[in-house]
C-alpha cells in the first residue's frame, strides 16, 4: 500500500495525513474482497526497512493500524473475517500486540476472507525464519534433512496459516514503484504482478477492478506448456 506521503505532499499536507488516509482506502478494499469472493487479502502496511524512518512517523503509523484493528473487529466478527497480523510482531508497541491478539481470538472462526496485515514484515527474514524452524527440527531428529520440500518449506512461513491458500494469485502494488521491496518473496514465485500509478489512498473500486481484470486476462501456465 505505497504512495501514502507523496499523496500527502501532493495536497500541501504532513505525512501523516497520508498515513491516515491509509485507512478508509483499505477498509474499502477489505469490504470490496468480501463482496467479490476472494478468500484471501495479505495488506503490506509496514516493512521491516520502515523502522529506520523517524520516531515520531514510526509511532503514528503504530496508531494507525491500531485504529484500523479496533474500528473493524466487529464488522470482522459479522463478516467472517478472519485477522492475522505477520511480521515481526516483537517490535509493535506493546498496545498494538494486546490490539492484534485480542482481534485474531475474536476473529479465528471466521471463513469468509483471510485478512493479512503484514506490519515489520520481511520476505527475507520469513525464508530465514522457516530455514531455523526446519534446521531445529532437524537437530532434533524429528526431520531428516531429505525429506524437506518445497511443501514442508512452506509450512513454516508466516502465511500457512491461511491453510488452502498461502500463495497469493495477484500481487498488486500502487503509487507507480516496479519493485517487490521484499515481500512474500517466496510466496510470490508465480504471482501475477499489477503495477499502477494510483496512490494508496486513491485506491478505490475502479482501480481494483481494473487489477481484477488484468489478472482475468493472464494465461497462467506455471512454467508448463500448454497442448
Amino acid at each position: 500500500m505505497d504512495g501514502n506521503s507523496r499523496w500527502a505532499r501532493a495536497r500541501g499536507m504532513p505525512t501523516s495525513a497520508g498515513h491516515a488516509a491509509l485507512q478508509p482506502a483499505l477498509e474499502e478494499t477489505v469490504r470490496l474482497s468480501c463482496a467479490w469472493g476472494i478468500r484471501v487479502l495479505t495488506a503490506f502496511a509496514f516493512s521491516h526497512q520502515n523502522w529506520d524512518r523517524p520516531k515520531e512517523e514510526v509511532d503514528f503509523c503504530m496508531a494507525v493500524y491500531n485504529r484500523f484493528i479496533q474500528d473493524n473487529v466487529a464488522q470482522f466478527v459479522r463478516e467472517g473475517i478472519r485477522l492475522r497480523v505477520i511480521g515481526d510482531c516483537s517490535r509493535l508497541p506493546t498496545y498494538l500486540q494486546k490490539t492484534a491478539q485480542n482481534a485474531e481470538e475474536e476473529t479465528s472462526s471466521n471463513s469468509q476472507l483471510d485478512l493479512m496485515l503484514a506490519i515489520g514484515y520481511s520476505g527475507r527474514t520469513d525464508i530465514l525464519q522457516a530455514c531455523g524452524k526446519l534446521a531445529r527440527k532437524v537437530h532434533s531428529k524429528l526431520l531428516r534433512p531429505e525429506d524437506i520440500d518445497e511443501s514442508l518449506f512452506a509450512d513454516e512461513l508466516q502465511t500457512s496459516w491461511t491453510d488452502e491458500f498461502p500463495c497469493p494469485d495477484l500481487l498488486i502494488r500502487t503509487s507507480g514503484e516496479l519493485r517487490l521491496s521484499n515481500f512474500l518473496l517466496w510466496q510470490s514465485a508465480y504471482s501475477e504482478l499489477f503495477f499502477t500509478d494510483t496512490l494508496w489512498p486513491d485506491f478505490g473500486k475502479a482501480e481494483y477492478l481494473q487489477a481484477l481484470m488484468s489478472f482475468q486476462s493472464r494465461d497462467r501456465r506455471f512454467g508448463k506448456r500448454k497442448l
